[in-house]
């Protein structure tokens, strides 16, 4: 103790300040925050660009009340008038049909995965099938459906052969986004209800579920999001009318993407490309839409902290 007393320093009494940086740090901590912000400001580039484009070009028929309202029906390519009604009923009705489907089987793998299956082998099979089925394009999930629901079963092409192929494309994104919420989700919660003796698929209903409600109502907008926009499936399943359908399971329907494609081809027309402007932004202010209501539905649904 004395040989140790003898050789520390004795204290000057200033502070010892660990709060610099050194010039190396300082310059590398500078440059990089420098970049971040240089990448964050040229991926805006685009959006903006693109949102500018839609919107200056496309909100003059969005005004129009006969937008909201009537449909395409006895409306030629050169003829200015009619509304986007019929496409945007067809498109919520494939879309909410989708989400029916996908939804409930995406939660529950997620759940499956988490809090049951894990490190099993069953759980490694499901998670493989999954990321194959991430990178599936549409069209090849679109000609899959063709061949079960009208070659093989031979139904005829209707707007819910549309909703199963989006089905295999929305549920990938439900079912990851889910696994992710849940994994975020403390284990001290989880043991904190099995200690006060509550059984674990209620401790999942009650406490695991409620906690990630919000990633996971994001997860779902993430996927309707991924599937309104699609096309491919609506050229092969279902042909696109210009008249107001809300059977999916008769007849063809209209739909955003269709109504766009199917004025395309005369953008030299005046009429169309207007047309195509306002249907594209339609589609824009609906994803938009139900995103601001997802946040609302999360704010509102989450676990309240005490």
């Amino acid at each position: 103790m004395t040989t140790l007393a003898a050789n520390r320093p004795a204290y000057d009494g200033k502070t010892l300040d660990l709060t610099g940086k050194s010039g190396g740090r300082a310059f590398r901590n500078t440059l990089a925050t420098v970049l971040m912000a240089l990448c964050f400001l040229i991926a805006l580039i685009p959006l903006i660009w693109i949102l500018w484009t839609v919107v200056s070009k496309g909100y003059n028929l969005l005004l129009e009340p006969s937008w909201w309202s009537q449909s395409q029906r006895g409306v030629t390519v050169r003829r200015v008038g009619g509304g986007a009604y019929h496409a945007i009923m067809g498109t919520l009705i494939m879309a909410l049909l989708c989400a029916v489907i996908a939804v409930p089987l995406g939660v529950l793998a997620a759940i499956y995965l988490v809090e049951y299956g894990r490190g099993t082998k069953a759980a490694r099979v499901v998670s493989f099938m999954v990321d194959i089925l991430t990178g599936v394009p549409s069209i090849v999930a679109a000609l899959f459906v063709y061949a079960v629901w009208i070659t093989v079963l031979g139904f005829n092409r209707v707007g819910f052969a549309v909703s199963l192929a989006l089905v295999l494309l929305m549920l990938p994104v439900v079912l990851r986004s889910t696994e992710e919420m849940l994994k975020l989700v403390p284990d001290e919660l989880r043991e904190a209800s099995y200690a006060l003796g509550v059984p674990k698929w209620k401790t999942v209903l009650k406490v695991v579920v409620p906690t990630a409600f919000g990633g996971i109502v994001t997860g779902v907008m993430l996927g309707l999001a991924r599937v309104m926009g699609e096309t491919a499936p609506l050229l092969i399943l279902v042909g696109y009318s210009k008249n107001i359908n809300t059977n999916p399971l008769d007849g063809f329907m209209g739909a955003l993407p269709t109504m766009i494609n199917q004025d395309r081809t005369e953008l030299a027309l005046q009429p169309a490309a207007d047309r195509v402007w306002a249907a594209a932004l339609t589609l824009i202010l609906l994803v938009l839409l139900l995103n601001v209501l997802a946040r609302v539905v999360a704010r509102f649904s989450a676990v309240k902290s005490r």
